[in-house]
């Protein structure tokens, strides 16, 4: 039953991903969550999240973000990066997964989905059979207080950490490698 909430991988940053390593893997397009997952609730993008954009992009990815956020929030933080986006999503439903799937033109095994949450941006990927990255959500640096909701999530990340599908998925090591 919890397995409909696991990702494929864990990371604790997008700043931390190999993204040559998933061009590599096959992967063609990144669907990512905006609000605790580039940046923290309700803030504009950084230069790093701008910078981020372009170089993923010069990877030759197709990016696209779908937020449940309004139009006006997504325009919004989107003012310096050039990506598709889906607002107004209502994940975790199927449907705008599968559009933003037709927006990037690319097949289902060339997604992956980039999101803070197992029970919105993680349980729609898996009911729309993509794979996904979940990343440790942003907080500020003296937020101690978290819902019930996170409570819960990190409850199901305990049952993740010990099953099988984080020992084998293929995405297990997309965290990138210090240089020594």
């Amino acid at each position: 039953m919890l397995k409909k909430f696991y990702p494929n991988s864990y990371v604790d940053s997008v700043f931390n991903i190999d993204y040559p390593k998933l061009y590599k893997l096959g992967y063609r397009g990144i669907i990512f969550d905006i609000d605790n997952t580039l940046v923290h609730h309700g803030d504009d993008s950084t230069p790093e999240v701008d910078e981020l954009f372009k170089y993923i992009q010069n990877i030759g990815f197709k990016t696209l973000l779908l937020s449940n956020n309004s139009n006006e929030r997504v325009k919004s933080f989107i003012k310096n990066i050039d990506t598709l986006y889906i607002h107004n999503a209502e994940k975790p439903k199927k449907k705008n997964y599968l559009k933003a799937i037709e927006m990037l033109e690319i097949k289902k095994e060339e997604a992956v989905v980039i999101g803070d949450q197992v029970f919105t941006d993680v349980l729609g990927a898996n009911r729309s059979k993509l794979d996904s990255i979940l990343v440790e959500y942003i907080k500020e640096p003296n937020e101690t207080n978290i819902g019930k909701r996170r409570k819960l999530e990190n409850k199901v990340l305990e049952f993740y950490f010990k099953s099988k599908k984080y020992k084998n998925s293929k995405l297990k090591d997309i965290t990138k490698k210090e240089h020594s």
